[in-house]
């Protein structure tokens, strides 16, 4: 993006592709300071090897298993492997078919990624401060919530929230909104730091939508400036691979359409000396939260749950946040 050039906050299906990614956003290529996307597509037997450099990651399975290898920046060995930590990934069918584990890894490390019978991963990331160590998540950890109620109940996979996993910035959840309903909403900001009432954060939303009756399906987005010098501005109709920028603004609603539940993912990091979200709702909007202790949350929900160890599932009570 050229400095002249305005900014472009929703990207389609492969206009921000670069390289092996089918989509890479990088702190220089939104414009800000701290939150990336990577979505990489591997065949079967495919692999890619990247350094991490100034930011902390997440391997989060679209669809798809792999291994994960992850060493310091300088232990590639010559036959490929890597010397330090190994992650096997048992991953998922596809956004809509479960909860899935992940790989944490830190800054300034070579890692590698192999897919035997390859998939889709979100290399989530974020620019840190300090080298934490490689881990793994697993599924049965991740915490499941509903949200909202009635026509705004949606479903938020809590897997790397601030609270829920130890990360030096990165915060990144899933949401799954069934057709036809709202979610995102009422819509909120994060975009300036107001002690113990806000966090000053950046955002990207990935979308995957469900196809039915053998169409694609689509949803929408919308984002409104929240004030002077915070003038994102964004209606989209949004499918499967797009993403939408969000480096300030009121977000929300994020819109299923009829029959075809709808998926998201979002990555946020921000200059807090705190890692923590925390959202301020649209004055004009803020009074729907009173109305869901009312009304039920939708009954399809969960779409999945978490599974426990033994195999069962579990979803916790909707907490009545925002996303």
């Amino acid at each position: 993006m050229s400095p002249t050039a305005p900014r472009t906050y929703h990207l389609p299906a492969g206009s921000a592709a670069d390289g092996p990614y089918a989509l890479a956003i990088d702190p220089e290529r939104a414009g800000w300071g701290y939150s990336s996307l990577r979505v990489l597509d591997l065949p079967a037997g495919g692999e890619h090897a990247w350094e991490t450099g100034d930011s902390e990651w997440i391997v989060l399975p679209l669809s798809g298993a792999c291994t994960v290898a992850v060493g310091s920046a300088s232990s590639e060995s010559n036959d490929g492997n890597d010397s330090g930590e190994l992650f096997t990934l048992h991953g998922r069918e596809s956004v809509f078919s479960g909860v899935t584990d992940f790989a944490y890894l830190p800054r300034d490390a070579h890692a590698r990624i192999t897919s035997a019978a390859g998939g889709r991963f979100a290399l989530t990331g974020a620019r840190c401060e300090r080298a934490l160590p490689a881990r793994y998540g697993p599924a049965a950890d991740v915490a499941v919530e509903l949200r909202g109620s009635g026509a705004c109940s949606r479903q938020v996979n809590n897997f790397a929230a601030a609270g829920a996993f130890a990360c030096d910035r990165l915060i990144a959840v899933e949401v799954l909104t069934p057709g036809g309903n709202w979610s995102s909403y009422p819509p909120h900001k994060h975009d300036e730091y107001r002690p113990g009432q806000e966090s000053e954060l950046e955002e990207i939303y990935y979308f995957e939508v469900a196809a039915a009756h053998g169409t694609p399906g689509l949803g929408y987005q919308r984002v409104t400036p929240s004030g002077p010098g915070k003038e994102t501005d964004v209606l989209a109709e949004v499918r499967t691979g797009d993403a939408v920028l969000i480096p300030d603004g009121w977000h929300g609603p994020s819109i299923a359409a009829p029959g075809h539940d709808l998926y998201y993912l979002n990555v946020m990091a921000g200059p807090g000396a705190e890692r923590a979200w925390l959202i301020r709702d649209h004055p004009e909007h803020a009074w729907l939260r009173d109305t869901w202790p009312s009304t039920p949350v939708d009954p399809r929900l969960p779409l999945y749950a978490a599974p426990h160890a033994d195999g069962t599932g579990s979803a916790t009570p909707p907490p009545g946040e925002a996303r």
